[in-house]
């Protein structure tokens, strides 16, 4: 897969990817949350904690994602580190998609679903604007990578 130059665009090797995500929630867990996450801004994505709940075990899951704000709606991309599959995370979500997200402003309980159509297509070209080769990346994978849509569950009250 060209990235217009001629060359294959570089991947991290798996382990790699695997690696970082540990250091990631390594520092989110040794800070106390206050490392780790962070709020999106102008040209730069945010980060977030889901929580889900495992669809074998029942037990809570965390992990956390890369996201940007569309409205009211956090998005997110199933991606698995560019491996083949669906991560473990959307898997859970798709057997019960209630989650619940930390964001550096709060917590929030969410519904996730997947974008399909021109909602998908808007929201990918929203993160091709942070990275000018997601598309290149994405060819690494033999099936499209989903597009989450995190969307607020009300309070009721």
């Amino acid at each position: 897969m060209a990235d217009g130059s001629g060359r294959t665009p570089w991947v991290p090797p798996r382990w790699f990817v695997v690696f970082a995500w540990r250091v990631h929630r390594a520092l989110f867990r040794v800070t106390g949350g206050r490392r780790g996450i962070w709020l999106p801004r102008d040209r730069r994505w945010g980060a977030l904690r889901l929580t889900t709940v495992g669809r074998r075990s029942g037990q809570e899951r965390s992990v956390i994602l890369a996201y940007f704000e569309d409205g009211p709606n956090l998005v997110a991309l199933a991606m698995n580190g560019w491996g083949e599959g669906e991560p473990a995370w959307w898997l859970n979500l798709q057997a019960d998609p209630r989650a619940r997200v930390q964001l550096a402003g709060g917590v929030r309980a969410v519904l996730a679903r997947a974008a399909t159509g021109a909602e998908r297509d808007r929201l990918w070209d929203r993160w091709c604007s942070f990275d000018a080769k997601l598309d290149d990346f994405a060819r690494h994978r033999s099936t499209e990578t989903t597009v989450v849509v995190l969307e607020p569950v009300p309070v009721s009250g």
